[in-house]
């Protein structure tokens, strides 16, 4: 009696702690914003119907599943002085439907947290339903004219391409993750000096729970003829990495690139050994109001045996599924209120495509309703014959 107690004590403990600390700071916050103005509160709340199409692991197996979602973020900044401002974000999803109830450990994939503190907190979970939140961002933010320091859980986001970003040492995304827009932060230390108006230097630590699995790197930016240069050089979990990016423009038409080098500290047989990652890409404004992004990336370590979809996040060190990878994208407003786009990606080393339409209709200045779908295919000898397929309709509601 008194081991099991123990044991649920220790998994649901992070996350009550981190209640306990949001719930205060946002008293403190609302006791602050009857004194003055200087808190901000907004965020959104979201309705979001899924259907997959997927071939997923045994015992589940090739089928069909509908996720119902509805997902409310708050986001709070409270101006504490002239100097210092403190940053408060959360996620509370609530996820209902066939993959809760068909696949075995769906809650544990949703709770989860790898930042050095746990601060996931699976509030409900049921046969059928769960409820979940988590703060993603929860910082100190200091700045004066010439230096920023940021401590506790943030975006560090060195990534300059589209899709795919080598040089987003800390918090690198999918691409494929289609109900995230603000993307994970994690739990670090970054100080910016700025030297003048297009340079500065950044040194940024992401302790892990495991020290093997931290990063720590710096960052030189400059801007030369007309574009903005940055050099990157550190340790990505147990790894050596160094290299960096630029962005500019020929004529009237964006060019950017990345490109890292990542080899292992010390042998051994697991060891992931030295991989180059480079990408270019490049963007047009058309007359038409078309706007055009075109990329193309090569990693030397891409490519795996299994994919499944939502099943694998990207790192900075391997950050495709395929040694090769060629995607377009296009946005076009047809009016004020809607707007399309489409995106295609070509992975020639697996002899697959995944492609991506989406229309987006403001039914009210801060109503939005949109439909997307996401769809892999692939040869009978490519990982991607059996990714799945996603359609999602959302109703989202910003404050």
């Amino acid at each position: 009696m008194n081991n099991t107690f123990i044991t649920i004590l220790r998994k649901k403990l992070p996350g009550l702690v981190s209640a306990v600390i949001l719930i205060g700071f946002l008293q403190v916050l609302t006791a602050q914003a009857r004194q003055s103005g200087d808190v901000r509160i907004g965020g959104y709340f979201q309705a979001m119907p899924v259907r997959i199409s997927a071939e997923l692991p045994p015992p589940v197996g090739d089928n069909v599943f509908w996720e119902y979602r509805l997902q409310n973020r708050l986001n709070v900044q409270w101006f504490a002085s002239q100097n210092v401002t403190l940053n408060a974000q959360m996620r509370t999803r609530f996820f209902a439907g066939d993959l809760v109830n068909d696949i075995p450990g769906y809650a544990g994939t949703i709770d989860n947290d790898d930042g050095l503190l746990n601060l996931s907190w699976l509030v409900a979970d049921r046969s059928t339903w769960l409820l979940h939140f988590i703060p993603d961002r929860l910082n100190v933010d200091w700045y004066s004219a010439d230096w920023r320091i940021t401590a506790g859980r943030q975006r560090i986001n060195w990534g300059i391409n589209t899709v795919s970003n080598p040089n987003d040492l800390f918090n690198i995304y999918s691409f494929f993750d289609f109900d995230y827009p603000e993307r994970p932060g994690t739990d670090g230390v970054r100080i910016q000096h700025f030297l003048d108006w297009a340079s500065r230097i950044e040194v940024a630590v992401s302790p892990a729970r495991d020290m093997r699995e931290s990063v720590a790197a710096a960052m030189y930016v400059f801007n030369h003829r007309g574009y903005d240069v940055q050099l990157i050089s550190g340790y990505y979990r147990n790894r050596f990495a160094i290299g960096g990016g630029w962005a500019g423009s020929i004529r009237e038409s964006g060019f950017k690139g990345e490109v890292m080098l990542f080899t292992d500290l010390e042998s051994e047989p697991a060891g992931l050994g030295t991989n180059l990652v480079a990408g270019l890409s490049a963007d047009h404004m058309f007359a038409n109001s078309l706007f055009l992004i075109v990329e193309g990336l090569y990693n030397q370590a891409g490519g795996g045996d299994n994919f499944v979809l939502f099943g694998q996040q990207p790192t900075p060190d391997n950050p495709s599924f395929s040694r090769y990878q060629f995607t377009a994208r296009g946005i076009y407003p047809f009016s004020p209120t809607w707007q399309g786009s489409l995106t295609a990606i070509y992975f020639p080393d697996e002899e697959a495509a995944y492609i991506s339409p989406s229309i987006t209709y403001s039914v009210l200045q801060d109503l939005d309703l949109n439909v997307l779908a996401q769809m892999f295919t692939g040869s009978s000898k490519s990982a991607f014959s059996s990714a799945g397929n996603v359609l999602v309709a959302s109703l989202k509601w910003n404050f």
